[in-house]
């Protein structure tokens, strides 16, 4: 046993050393942003960001004198650390200097003083996983403070929160707690100065009870803007933008968020909250802990929200509730208007309150008014049974009783607006047992309150449902000197070459090429310098055959590569603005950037759901919520899949839902959590905007890592959701055998379980640098391994995408 673990741990920090990220060098080409992209990623910075508190502060106005506290002034936290961040961006606005190009008035003493000592205290990034949570702040004297409140009336204090890969925020101060010293910051200006605004510029959301604590007027999360982070931010503070950001997370103590105790650990979690994340559960059982709820953010001016009619479309079998907007107030705005449902309790019990639909106004003047359509299935509020309580075991089904609706521009706040009533259960959809847990646990479920019963046990046969969907093999035939540019589209006829026959002359070798990277790992001088990796015809035999080189390289902040590319916000940000036409927009035009720059796939967007805000990645993720998850992210892959020939890929699939450990770490989930949380915006993204890849996660889910995941990729992903793409592994993966078929390890593992590519494609140390492990042609030729025609099936889906270049 101690042998088997010295292996597994030796694998493990090969492994490790494998994933830590080589620092792209920056270098001068010359590049830069387009003025529409400029544009986009000012705008998008500004509308993302959320306003929590406003006692008539803002906006600021000319004549206003300012004094700025905070170190992150100059030392901002632009984006977060990590292969989502490290975009060579060609230029970076800081908040000072945003606050200056608007000629503000600011304080230059205090202006000065920050400028000296944080050019003597140049802050240490670290390295990676390894970066700081904050940058100490600035020592300041009661002197210091009083002098400059003489002299401004106003006093801006920003606190600054980094955020990373592979590393989670701690449930301490100076990362989810504030620290002494921005405390005593923020004492001594609350004390000293009438007019108090403090920005918060962090990745995710952070503790917010010091709120109460200290005499503040107004807090606005920036969140992390991108490169032109300081210029978005002070459009919101002078009213140039009016604030119409709102929460995407609940804010609320650590310790009642119903994960804090199931989180973080090294082994396993289970995730016994069940599908009560985040609102769903406090709206549902404990509404007196929040601090601010979700969907909530404040506006400078007034908006009237009402119904003017509510519609049970019985041919489509939708909702359709229409909405009048109006603009109340006295500033040019735009509201948020969201729409929620309360299911009937019935015998699974459900969640007070469940987002259905939202949508975001035009730019309104005042006295402007906006009329909306808020439009949703019926069949989109069903349940997901996963123990047969209603008859219907692993079936989505709707149970009978009344379902109410609520409209407003917070889940709190929402107002009922009318119901419709199921006379009797409706079987949905029909589904089969996938991805079961193998440890039991016990979940929550409301039944007339909190309770916990014990998850159900699996009981699917795989074995039997891999064999009895094995793809037929295409007999080889040897090099019949077919290119693929010769290959006829799906519809020709006349004789044409089929995939099959380009296929059938492939050797062993060759199809194995298809199914992972280049040899040259990351880097590859085969596709645009700082790459992630290259695949596809990255063997001379398969250039010869007219196979091309496809590049990819990480997002989702931007394009991270050598070549400078634009700098976008982070996640949190991009989905606080619930404003999907906008995401398209900028997306599209980063895609054009993809082009310029000679790389053709975008590693983003990162979609996984905020389980717990101490994530270390939630930065790159959206939201709490699946549906606000799943309709941001397929904004996003709209965007970039505009432009032809260019891709993106959501991840991580599936429920890598935090940082530690998370090479080996269990996600223990119920399959009714992981179809209606966890899984349901990639569903959505699936569905809506027909993203040309995924990408898996390193975590296992419920024993299995999800690149060896057969349920999770073939049966719900393929088979149930229609998904007709490539899916890739994340970069590298620890070997393996199949328990169910003892021939059948590592690559070939992976192509079994449906997962077409294996990137970057070989090891950047060790035994199988910059070579194939040789796993899958070896299992290729053992008597129970791998068949041909999974080999085969595999280089098809990747040959297709890249025949999309002859006929696009």
């Amino acid at each position: 046993m101690n042998a088997i673990k010295r292996t597994t741990d030796k694998i493990i920090a090969n492994l490790i050393n494998n994933v830590v990220q080589i620092t792209i060098p920056d270098v001068e080409d010359g590049l830069g942003t387009t003025p529409e992209l400029q544009k986009l990623a000012r705008e998008l910075g500004g509308e993302g960001c959320v306003l929590l508190k406003n006692d008539g502060v803002l906006p600021l106005s000319p004549s206003q004198s300012i004094a700025v506290f905070g170190r992150v002034q100059y030392n901002y936290f632009y984006v977060g650390y990590g292969s989502g961040g490290e975009v060579k961006a060609p230029y970076r606005v800081s908040l000072i200097e945003g606050l200056e190009n608007a000629d503000l008035t600011i304080d230059e003493e205090v202006k000065s003083q920050y400028k000296e000592w944080t050019e003597k205290n140049v802050p240490n990034d670290g390295y990676w996983a390894h970066w700081p949570t904050n940058y100490e702040e600035m020592p300041l004297s009661d002197k210091f403070v009083t002098d400059a409140a003489s002299r401004s009336d106003t006093a801006i204090v920003v606190i600054g929160r980094s955020a990373g890969e592979e590393r989670e925020n701690k449930l301490a101060k100076g990362s989810w707690y504030l620290t002494n010293k921005e405390r005593d910051m923020l004492s001594k200006v609350s004390k000293a100065f009438q007019k108090v605004c403090v920005i918060l510029n962090t990745g995710t959301i952070i503790d917010m009870h010091w709120v109460k604590e200290f005499s503040i007027d107004a807090v606005l999360y920036a969140w992390q803007g991108g490169q032109e982070s300081g210029n978005a931010v002070t459009d919101v503070l002078t009213g140039k933008v009016n604030p119409s950001g709102k929460l995407t997370d609940t804010i609320a103590f650590y310790e009642d968020y119903p994960s804090s105790k199931d989180f973080g650990a090294k082994d396993y979690n289970n995730y016994t909250e069940d599908i009560y994340v985040g609102y769903r559960y406090f709206e549902t059982f404990a509404r007196d802990k929040v601090t601010y709820p979700f969907g909530f953010g404040l506006s400078y001016t007034e908006f009237d929200v009402k119904t003017e009619t509510l519609e049970i479309l019985e041919e489509t079998g939708q909702i359709k509730v229409a909405v009048t907007v109006a603009n109340a107030g006295n500033y040019a705005g735009k509201e948020v208007v969201q729409l929620y449902y309360s299911a009937p309790q019935g015998l699974l019990g459900k969640p007070v309150r469940e987002l259905a639909a939202y949508k975001k106004t035009r730019l309104l003047q005042p006295g402007e008014s906006d009329f909306l359509e808020l439009i949703f299935d019926i069949d989109d509020m069903a349940s997901y049974d996963d123990s047969g309580k209603t008859g219907y075991k692993d079936a989505f089904v709707l149970e009978a009783g009344i379902y109410e609706f609520f409209l407003g521009t917070d889940v709190r706040t929402a107002d009922s607006i009318g119901t419709y009533g199921l006379k009797a259960l409706k079987m949905v959809s029909q589904l089969s047992e996938a991805c079961p847990v193998v440890n039991p646990f016990k979940r929550i479920i409301n039944s007339g309150g909190l309770y916990y019963e014990t998850t159900p046990e699996a009981t699917r046969n795989l074995k039997e449902r891999i064999l009895s969907n094995l793809p037929e093999s295409i007999p080889q035939t040897g090099d019949q000197g077919y290119k693929l540019q010769d290959v006829k589209s799906a519809n020709a006829t006349d004789h044409a070459i089929s995939i099959q026959d380009f296929v059938a002359q492939l050797s062993d070798e060759e199809l194995e090429v298809l199914t992972r990277g280049s040899n040259d790992a990351m880097f590859s001088p085969q596709g645009a310098p700082g790459n992630t990796g290259v695949f596809a015809g990255s063997e001379a035999s398969l250039k010869d055959k007219g196979v091309p080189v496809v590049c990819t390289n990480d997002g989702p902040s931007g394009i991270r590569l050598q070549a400078h590319t634009t700098l976008l916000p982070n996640g949190i940000a991009f989905a606080s603005s619930f404003n999907e036409d906008l995401i398209a927009r900028t997306m599209f035009h980063i895609g054009k950037e993809m082009k310029d720059r000679g790389t053709q796939v975008l590693l983003a967007p990162g979609m996984n759901i905020h389980r717990n805000p101490l994530c270390g990645r939630n930065f790159e993720y959206f939201s709490e919520d699946p549906v606000v998850t799943g309709n941001i992210a397929s904004a996003y892959v709209k965007g970039v899949q505009q432009n032809e020939g260019i891709s993106a890929v959501p991840k991580h699939f599936a429920c890598n839902n935090q940082e530690t450990k998370r090479l080996v770490h269990d996600s223990r989930v119920s399959p009714r959590a992981l179809r209606e949380i966890y899984l349901k915006g990639f569903e959505i993204c699936v569905k809506k905007s027909a993203p040309d890849f995924f990408m898996t996660s390193y975590n296992k889910l419920n024993g299995v890592w999800n690149y060896y995941n057969y349920d999770l990729v073939t049966q719900i992903l393929r088979k149930e959701w229609g998904f007709k793409g490539i899916v890739m592994t994340d970069w590298w993966i620890i070997e393996d055998t199949s328990p169910e078929f003892p021939d059948v390890s590592l690559q070939a593992y992976r192509v079994r379980s449906g997962i077409d590519l294996f990137m970057p494609g070989s090891a950047k140390s060790g035994k199988y640098k910059g070579k194939t492990d040789g796993s899958l042609v070896k299992s290729l030729h053992a008597e129970e391994g791998i068949t041909l025609g999974e080999v085969q099936q595999t280089a098809i889906r990747v040959l297709e995408y890249c025949m999309r270049g002859y006929y696009e």
